[in-house]
């Protein structure tokens, strides 16, 4: 037999395993852990970047209530009257959807994520009522104007689901999205 060979298969057999060992008892095994705790991690930066996005809408939403609240002449009195004014209920909405909802949210239609409201958003559609008296066609341009990857969406139920939304009739709009796929 030769020894030449065998030698060094043996002593690299024998290397390779305290190799091994030594590296499970120093620390090799915490990839699992680090794993878990870098998933946490981008768990909670995904959140903190929809609030983001949804505090934007809201400082947009406050910015613009608070500049036409400037610039436009107070309506005569018999406009007002007639106006219907349909305060939001938080409440209500969570009671029926099972999840807390922010007034204003576009993400409430099925359909609209976060990316989708931000476009809306920048192009001066930032509130259910404003949604709610868009044409399907405007809704067409403004998600062609975000470019291809926006194109896709098919906004045929989006103004009526937001008309629900703005009216409060959560309990229509969740039986409505329970009938729809996907917004269409």
């Amino acid at each position: 037999m030769n020894w030449c060979i065998l030698i060094p298969l043996v002593v690299g057999a024998i290397c390779a395993i305290l190799g091994y060992l030594l590296g499970r008892l120093l620390g090799g095994g915490n990839h699992d852990e680090c794993n878990n705790k870098l998933g946490r991690l981008q768990t909670q930066l995904d959140a903190c970047k929809l609030s983001k996005v949804s505090l934007e809408g809201d400082l947009k939403s406050t910015k613009a209530s608070l500049a036409s609240s400037l610039v436009a002449p107070a309506p005569p009195a018999a406009s007002i009257s007639s106006a219907v004014l349909i305060p939001f209920d938080a409440a209500a909405a969570k009671a029926v959807l099972g999840k807390k909802i922010k007034e204003n949210d576009l993400t409430v239609v099925e359909g609209i994520g976060p990316k989708i409201q931000e476009l809306f958003h920048n192009n001066g559609v930032e509130t259910w009522k404003a949604l709610s008296e868009c044409s399907i066609e405007k809704c067409k341009e403004i998600l062609i104007s975000g470019g291809d990857r926006f194109k896709m969406h098919k906004p045929g139920t989006w103004p009526k689901q937001a008309k629900f939304a703005y009216q409060g009739k959560w309990a229509e709009l969740l039986k409505w999205q329970d009938e729809l796929d996907g917004g269409k």
